[in-house]
């Protein structure tokens, strides 16, 4: 039935494509009308437009005419030189009908997926145009700082002509220019600066003139599913120099390194006992047809002993040839499917007891076994080293202190916090002691990241470019610094942070384009609100995709690619061959130069020839190495006389975790109706095939063992190749929304945080506000013990009284509230009063030490000193309750245990944090309020300043394959350093010295703590 309404009706896809192409054919009405005018006159529409907008036309109702604006600006525009990226380029482009559709698609907030080389950039000026007429905030997001710089120099200078501003913002953009880039009509920028200014702006200004956004009208998100799908588990995070450092990857590091080698000879050890036996057993089976009993148990105990090393050293050589037999693959998943059933989990912990580590590949996880905690005693010793496992019970121990009589009060208190120092140090231990052995164990040089300058660089898993500010989070960079003897870096405290998910989710209209979202579509959907339209190309397609090629081994599949490059080259096609890491794309530059084939690596190391590099991909006989495509913002243009020898020749050397990595790839050839081909190889030892794909598959190679160098090709294979990736799709779908569940949580309480910070912010009368501020406080204190006079201490004045001259220096004299006809109401009057009385006292005292010369323009000096002590405050409360949050997202994990969901847990807490936090915030506002004095003393620190001590970083966090657990921190993004700050400016008349606590950092800006610092000036 839905079959027949569908064929009457067409699918929604096809009803947009047709509401839309009404539109398409009315803006070309308009440019025909368009082209009598002259150029002065085109260019004059932008102010007719902007005149319209202000009368209160609608911003749809002039789509068709501005769009026929750009496009006849593209016409008049043909021929000009651009200065594009360091050299002069010829302006070529009209925009065509599926660009003006994708245009469209973008202004109503969908995600225009058009294939590659069909012009996403020239396409977006349109809705950039439009939409900046209003004058709101409108943003091009890319990502890289290349192409945000490319984009807004070369398309950028169309909108410059027709009247509309452009900036690029990067991270080399300097704070100081920021806000004026912010004051284009269009900015061209990354994702990440983007977030970050939001995050400075709510978290690091301390004038409102030090922020530099001005809102989040309409974004359009180039290569959308990169950033919104791929970086969504990524959260940005401004953070600090942690003040209290107990890092010791140092001293465990060797150490760490002998655990590391001893679990590896063993399973070598293990591996080669393994491989004599089988070697042996398969020599005798010439002659004898049937094993006997005790070679059929010398058989299953090699067999056990290959499965013990797959736990141990998953990727171990021995290991990976043995199981380019068929049979003994079959044998191996009958041995794991065996030790997992529930009656022989006895027998399985008993084998498993023999390795120090257990290695989880797919779970990406390890644990110790007794044997590794035994031997990690025995390599460590020392002191401490029995107790990096051991946790101390603090309950436990105070009850010890407190029951014994013979120590006095003071005697308990300082024994109890040595119990608390002894408790932090060995769980910092234990935790640096495990991110070490993830180090080792888990992440991969030149596949995770690669060492470059004495640094740990990552290299994004999913475009394959380094990224130098990026450091892996909870850390593991310090761990994976000491495991590679590069300089380790001090911790970090987080300061501010949001998910890509919530911070572009604040935008009024979204929009986005890429060459591959269709397989993303129900997430697009569910999370933003986009949907994904599928445009047409603007010549048909002719490129020819051919079946999968799959090998038993990876030496055949490698022995496969160069013999297809040989052929193709000899044809003089150029030639793009796709990798995942920049190991496989460096092993296979290895081979290509032992065979004598000139070719061309982009990789993490080549990062800065990218664009030269891939522009070149086209020329006749190239040979290009490349790890993955996506995002690379330059199109590979086929040589003249390529086309006729059949064009672009794609390699793929392996099945990608996501179908839109291998779609990307083949994207690149082909563009806009050039012929080309495409090519994927795949061996049973690629990740993907050895974790993913069904069980099935062995048996079925069993059988269809073929000969050396021969592929095999059934639709079985095929089907379990993108069952596999399916299911890895929707497995990381399941952590994202669950990372952002969690989020949800925190961004309801930064909104509100961030609201009231802007408030103290922008208030023109910020001592109203504190006045609120302070009388809040005194309410919510009056309710505590102004209940009801029924009860029993329900009704407590003298309680009230007594509280108040504790943390206010308010005198109250005694009986002061005991009137029996005052309401609570009246109590709290005449409690705000006297306070509020006190506070005016206090605020006309600190006026009057300032010469009446010195007073600033607007407001009173005591407006920046409360300011300035509210927002210190609120920042210094936020960091200690983002990292208290930080504790409770691993803590609600162990609630599972007792049958509860981590999230509802998380929801509840969090909820009792913040109230606590908000309370907290509003008293020790309200008492720093009578504690600040004003006095000359040095200016407070700049923006400049400031920066030069954060980090600018992103947190991947993962979930495990099974469970739904808080987030497993990864890689984080780091933004280089700002440059070192200018000349101080000269001593300004007078500056606030919050009287802080003497272990806090001073007010004064000089980084020491308040008594080391002011409290001597003021002989404290």
């Amino acid at each position: 039935m839905f079959g027949w309404i569908k064929r009457i009706f067409g699918t929604a896809q096809e009803r947009l494509l047709r509401k839309y192409s009404k539109i398409v054919s009315e803006v070309n009405r308009w440019d025909e009308q368009f082209k009598t005018l002259s150029d002065e006159q085109l260019r004059n529409k932008t102010q007719e437009f902007r005149d319209r907008l202000q009368k209160g036309e609608a911003l749809d109702n002039l789509l068709p005419e501005a769009y026929a604006v750009v496009k006849g600006a593209c016409r008049r525009f043909c021929g000009t030189d651009v200065h594009v990226s360091g050299y002069d380029q010829k302006w070529d482009m009209i925009p065509y009908d599926v660009q003006i559709l994708a245009g469209i698609a973008m202004h109503y907030g969908c995600i225009a997926e058009m294939q590659t080389g069909e012009g996403k950039t020239l396409t977006a000026v349109m809705p950039l145009y439009l939409n900046a007429l209003s004058r709101k905030p409108v943003h091009l997001v890319t990502v890289n700082d290349y192409l945000a710089q490319r984009d807004c120099q070369w398309v950028g200078s169309l909108l410059r002509w027709l009247g509309i501003t452009t900036g690029s913002l990067t991270n080399e953009t300097p704070m100081e220019e920021r806000k004026g880039v912010y004051e284009s009509d269009v900015v061209y920028g990354t994702a990440s600066e983007f977030g970050f200014d939001y995050l400075r702006d709510n978290s690091i200004a301390n004038t409102k003139e030090e922020q530099v956004q001005r809102g989040y009208y309409f974004a359009i998100i180039d290569e959308v599913d990169s950033i919104l799908i791929d970086e969504a588990r990524t959260p940005l995070i401004i953070s600090g120099p942690s003040p209290v450092s107990r890092q010791m990857y140092d001293e465990l590091k060797d150490k760490v390194g002998e655990l590391v080698r001893l679990q590896r000879d063993y399973c070598n050890r293990l591996a080669s006992e393994a491989r004599k036996v089988l070697e042996k057993l398969d020599v005798e089976d010439v002659t004898e047809t049937k094993k006997d009993k005790k070679q059929q148990e010398e058989e299953q105990e090699a067999l056990r002993k290959l499965w013990l090393v797959s736990k141990g050293t998953p990727h171990n050589k021995v290991l990976k040839r043995l199981k380019e037999d068929p049979d003994i693959r079959a044998d191996l998943d009958k041995l794991d499917l065996y030790y997992y059933s529930d009656q022989n989990k006895d027998e399985k912990a008993a084998q498993l007891s023999n390795l120090y580590m257990v290695i989880e590949e797919k779970s990406n996880d390890f644990e110790l076994t007794d044997k590794g905690i035994t031997a990690w005693e025995k390599q460590a010793g020392g002191e401490g080293a029995a107790d990096d496992f051991v946790m101390l019970d603090i309950a436990h121990e105070y009850h010890l202190i407190d029951s014994d009589h013979s120590l006095s009060e003071e005697e308990k208190f300082q024994r109890k916090l040595a119990v608390q120092e002894e408790d932090a140090k060995r769980k910092e231990r234990s935790h640096n002691l495990r991110q070490l052995l993830r180090g080792h164990l888990l992440m991969e040089r030149d596949v995770d990241y690669i060492v470059q300058d004495s640094k740990i660089v990552i290299i994004d898993e999913h475009t394959g470019r380094p990224q130098p500010g990026r450091r892996f989070s909870d850390g593991l960079h310090q761990a994976i610094e000491a495991k590679e003897l590069v300089p380790i870096q001090r911790e970090t405290q987080t300061y501010a942070t949001v998910t890509l998910q919530n911070f572009f989710r604040m935008y009024t209209k979204l929009s986005g384009m890429t060459g591959t979202a269709a397989t993303e579509a129900n997430e697009f959907k569910q999370i933003y609100g986009l949907e994904v339209l599928a445009i047409p190309t603007h010549k048909k397609g002719q490129r020819v995709d051919s079946n999968d090629e799959i090998y038993m081994t990876e030496r055949e599949k490698y022995n496969a690619i160069i013999k297809a490059v040989r052929e193709i080259h000899e044809k003089g096609r150029p030639i793009l061959i796709g990798t995942e890491s920049v190991d496989v794309s460096e092993k296979l530059s290895r081979i290509f130069r032992q065979g004598r084939l000139e070719h061309t690596v982009l990789n993490a190391k080549q990062h800065d020839r990218e664009a030269e590099i891939v522009a070149h991909a086209g020329r006749r006989g190239a040979i290009t190495i490349s790890t993955n495509m996506a995002g690379r913002g330059t199109d590979i243009k086929l040589e003249p006389g390529v086309a006729d020898l059949g064009g672009l020749h794609v390699i793929g050397t392996t099945r990608h975790q996501s179908r839109r990595i291998d779609r990307q790839l083949r994207g690149r050839s082909a563009r806009q109706g050039d012929p080309g081909t495409s090519q994927f190889y795949i061996a049973f030892e690629d990740p993907l095939m050895r974790m993913f794909t069904s069980p099935r598959i062995t048996t079925m190679l069993q059988r269809i063992r073929p000969p050396e160098n021969e592929p095999i090709s059934h639709a079985l294979l095929n089907r379990s190749i993108e069952t596999a990736q399916k299911r890895l799709e929707q497995r990381n779908y399941t952590m994202r929304k669950h990372t952002l569940e969690y989020d949800d949580v925190m961004n309801k309480q930064r909104k509100e945080i961030y609201a009231f910070r802007n408030e103290v912010l922008h208030a023109d009368d910020i001592e109203a506000l504190a006045e609120e501020l302070i009388g809040s406080v005194c309410n919510h204190a009056a309710e505590q013990f102004f209940q009801s006079r029924s009860l029993e201490g329900g009704w407590n004045p003298e309680g009230y009284r007594q509280w108040l001259m504790q943390h206010f220096p308010v005198t109250f004299e005694e009986g002061y509230f005991d009137q029996d006809l005052l309401e609570m109401a009246d109590v709290e009057k005449m409690a705000s009063d006297k306070i509020l009385g006190a506070f005016k006292d206090k605020l006309e005292r600190e006026n009057n030490k300032v010469p009446r010369e010195h007073w600033p323009k607007q407001g009173l000096p005591t407006s920046g000193a409360i300011r300035h002590l509210m927002l210190r405050k609120i920042d210094h409360l936020w960091q200690e309750h983002l990292l208290r949050m930080d504790h409770l997202r691993a803590d609600v994990n162990l609630r599972s245990v007792g049958q509860r969901d981590p999230l509802t847990e998380f929801k509840h807490e969090a909820f009792n944090f913040f109230s606590d936090f908000s309370q907290a915030l509003r008293s020790e506002i309200s008492h720093d309020l009578f504690r600040f004095e004003i006095m000359l003393a040095t200016p407070q620190p700049s923006m400049s300043d400031l920066m030069s001590h954060l980090k600018l970083e992103t947190t991947r966090s993962f979930l495990s394959d099974m469970e739904a657990q808080p987030q497993r921190q990864e890689p984080v993004q780091t933004s280089p350093q700002p440059e070192p700050p200018q000349e101080a400016e000269k001593p300004q008349p007078f500056t606030v010295i919050p009287r802080a606590g003497r272990n806090e950092l001073c007010g004064c800006g000089s980084g020491k703590k308040y008594k080391k610092c002011c409290a001597l000036q003021e002989g404290q």
